[in-house]
Formats: C-alpha cells, sequence, structure tokens
C-alpha cells in the first residue's frame, strides 16, 4: 500500500474515532434520569416549602437544575443538568456553569429552580443562545434556606430563583452569574 493511501487511511481512521467521540448521545438514557431528578427534585420542594407551589402555578415556565456542584480553592466553578417545563412537560434540557473567583475555598452541592413569571421573560430565555442570571432575578429563599415570604409570591420579578438543599462547606449558593446552555443529553 503506497504511503499516501496509508496515511489517508489513517486520518479516516482518526477522524472516524472523533467523529464517534462527538456522539450527541441521543441514545443515551440522559433525557430519562434528568427528568427523574427533576420530578424528585420537584417533590422535595413541594413539600419542604410548600409555598413554593403558588410560585409553580403563577409562572408560565420552571427551569430545574437537581443538582449543582460548586467546588472552589481561590478560583472555583460549578456545574449541572437540568430540564425546563412548560405546562409541566420538558421541552428543553439544559447546562448551567458559572465561574467564581476570589478568597474561597470548599466545595458544596445544591439545586435550584427559575420560576419564569412572564412570557417575555421565558421567551427571553428560550431564544438566547446561553443565557445569564443576572439582575432581573430575585430570590424567594435564602442560602439558609428560611421560609418563603407572603412579598415574594405577589413579586412583580420576571424570573424568582429558589436555591435549597444546600450541602457542603462553601458560603454562598446563589445562581447570578450562572450561564444556561441548551443541551441534547
Amino acid at each position: 500500500m503506497p504511503i499516501s493511501n496509508r496515511r489517508t487511511f489513517m486520518i479516516g481512521l482518526g477522524s472516524a474515532g472523533l467523529l464517534a467521540a462527538c456522539d450527541n448521545s441521543m441514545r443515551s438514557n440522559g433525557a430519562a434520569t434528568i427528568d427523574a431528578r427533576v420530578d424528585s427534585t420537584l417533590n422535595y420542594l413541594y413539600s419542604t416549602y410548600p409555598g413554593t407551589t403558588a410560585l409553580r402555578d403563577k409562572s408560565v415556565g420552571m427551569l430545574v437544575m437537581p443538582l449543582i456542584t460548586k467546588a472552589g480553592f481561590g478560583v472555583g466553578g460549578s456545574y449541572g443538568r437540568g430540564a425546563l417545563r412548560v405546562g409541566g412537560v420538558t421541552v428543553d434540557y439544559f447546562s448551567s456553569t458559572q465561574a467564581t473567583f476570589g478568597l474561597q475555598i470548599g466545595a458544596q452541592q445544591y439545586a435550584h429552580v427559575l420560576f419564569f413569571m412572564t412570557n417575555e421573560a421565558l421567551a427571553g430565555f428560550r431564544n438566547s443562545p446561553g443565557w445569564s442570571a443576572g439582575a432581573d432575578l430575585e430570590y424567594a429563599l435564602s442560602n439558609k434556606g428560611e421560609n418563603l415570604s407572603a412579598e415574594t409570591l405577589t413579586s412583580l420579578s420576571p424570573v424568582i430563583a429558589v436555591v435549597f438543599g444546600q450541602a457542603g462547606l462553601i458560603a454562598g449558593a446563589t445562581v447570578e452569574g450562572t450561564k444556561y446552555t441548551r443541551i441534547i443529553p
């Protein structure tokens, strides 16, 4: 076999391997796993914080992130996967990533739900290539997991975040500055 044919064969074989590694996992059970975690997280949220059912009923959609893992030692970050539900049905899957810098050490896991209170906020989230939580976000629960306040339920904020289930040794579970990106699990 001439050298050029061998080289072409090896490049083709290597390319096939790389393309196989880029599989979008449509045959995996990733979506079912995320949906099961989302269901469990919502059951926990509604049973632990009954006031959140009013948020659910008033919202036009919810992004549920069942497990966010955050770690840092000077420089840190967090990652998690979840589902966007509209009308109680999963319509998309998202990952969340966050990078942090500063005085920090430790690791923490938590869950959060973003309640989209207006159609405009939900449409803005769904139509963006990568949505970042920012100034239009209001927190319904503090980092210590206190009870939901009545003024939160009547809030006019377009997006309300509920952060709960914190476990670990790092201060401050927030979603500000978190980037959400649509994924195919």
